[in-house]
């Protein structure tokens, strides 16, 4: 069997590694390679791996993919982290393997902010997560999924498994690593912690420390997974059902966060679904329909075990845990630095993002965050492809 048909084949939300090996495909070196086809998914071998808790991790696996030609000494290399639910699809579209298009397809490109005729672009899929990287879903030496065995990761473990992907890579230094809301996170980490490879960094929507309001939303979500009588504890991976009602109220809570108060009421004001009216006759506000619809979408794509782990993960992050005060830590960054704030963000308030570029010592504009005004809330440097690209060319031009 042809491993990219073998690969392909198998659905990305379920890509574990048992069903990869249990479709024949050949050893991974974890290197890029010549011949690779831009965009297709690699798996990078980065062995066991030992965690902040103290646990060991064994046989990590980190999925990813990539754009552009690495130039000798891979000094052009730029590192994108994915968003909380996104993946290692950056660019391209839906297809057997990848079950929505490229979330940044606007932004990464030849021609484009990050300009893939200059730069080699990687984005793997985060630790943790259920596109190809070990996960809950992945399947142990005793052939089971984790499911609730799976050890607790933090954002510090995370982007210790990404300084691991780059060794096998062979790249030492990036040119910068960019990342928007929870990727934002690791991004940061990254430049604390690994100064000597990290040129430049991009930080859209995202903070130096996950703080009560934003731990509050997240456990909200997680108890609704934990709550639906499917979980079973989190082994549900041989079970006829699983949670998906859990998982899709999780995704409608974490939407109402992700959009701004203004575009819901301007999108849909208080019409309805349809021609029955939902005061008493058992109609649907059109908000409503838009919430359940992609939460439902959701469940399709994603593992509600990933969405704990990633969520917890984000809840660990907090930039000054066992360093010192917040201007000292972020002082001792030596990468230059963008920070890109959105005034309509109710999820990453832009208070922020300002103390954020305040007290970056090398960032783009002196010591004022980039603020972009729009209606579309946190997800705005999802959407503002123009924009974020460009700010996105300056980092990478300075």
């Amino acid at each position: 069997m042809d491993w990219q048909t073998s690969e392909e084949t198998v659905p990305s939300a379920f890509v574990t590694e048992g069903t990869v090996r249990a479709l024949g495909a050949p050893p991974v070196t974890g290197a890029w390679r010549d011949g690779d086809h831009p965009g297709q998914r690699k798996f990078a071998q980065i062995g066991d791996l030992v965690l902040e808790s103290g646990q060991t991790l064994p046989r990590a696996r980190l999925a990813y993919e990539t754009w552009g030609t690495p130039n000798a000494d891979m000094s052009n290399a730029v590192l994108i982290v994915h968003s909380l639910t996104a993946d290692s699809h950056v660019v391209g579209q839906a297809g057997p393997g990848h079950v929505t298009d490229g979330w940044w397809g606007g932004v990464v490109g030849d021609g484009l902010g990050i300009d893939t005729s200059k730069w080699f672009v990687v984005c793997p899929n985060t630790l943790g997560g259920c596109q190809g990287s070990t996960g809950p879903s992945s399947v142990m030496s005793n052939g089971r999924e984790w499911g609730s065995r799976f050890p607790y990761l933090t954002v510090r473990d995370q982007t210790r498994a990404l300084t691991l992907l780059a060794a096998e890579l062979g790249v030492s230094r990036w040119a910068a690593v960019i990342g928007g809301s929870a990727a934002g996170m690791s991004a940061l980490e990254y430049a604390v912690t690994y100064p000597d490879a990290t040129e430049r960094i991009g930080l859209l929507a995202t903070c130096a420390v996950t703080s009560a309001d934003q731990i509050s939303l997240n456990s909200v979500q997680i108890e609704a997974i934990r709550m639906d009588p499917f979980f079973s504890g989190g082994d549900y991976y041989e079970n006829d059902e699983g949670p998906f009602r859990g998982l899709s109220l999780a995704r409608r809570l974490a939407l109402l966060s992700y959009r701004s108060p203004a575009e819901f009421n301007d999108r849909f004001d208080r019409a309805w679904q349809s021609g029955i009216s939902p005061l008493g006759e058992g109609g649907r506000f059109a908000v409503e329909s838009y919430l359940d619809f992609h939460g439902n979408k959701f469940t399709r794509r994603f593992d509600a075990n990933s969405y704990i782990n990633l969520v917890e993960a984000m809840n660990s992050h907090d930039i000054t845990r066992d360093r010192g005060s917040l201007k000292d830590v972020l002082g001792s960054v030596t990468a230059r630095s963008l920070v890109v704030g959105i005034d309509s963000d109710r999820l990453f308030p832009l208070e922020q993002q300002v103390t954020l570029a305040e007290y970056l010592p090398n960032h783009l504009g002196g010591r004022d965050a980039h603020v972009m005004s729009s209606p579309y809330g946190h997800d705005a440097f999802l959407i503002a492809d123009a924009e974020v690209g460009e700010l996105l060319r300056q980092l990478l031009d300075s």
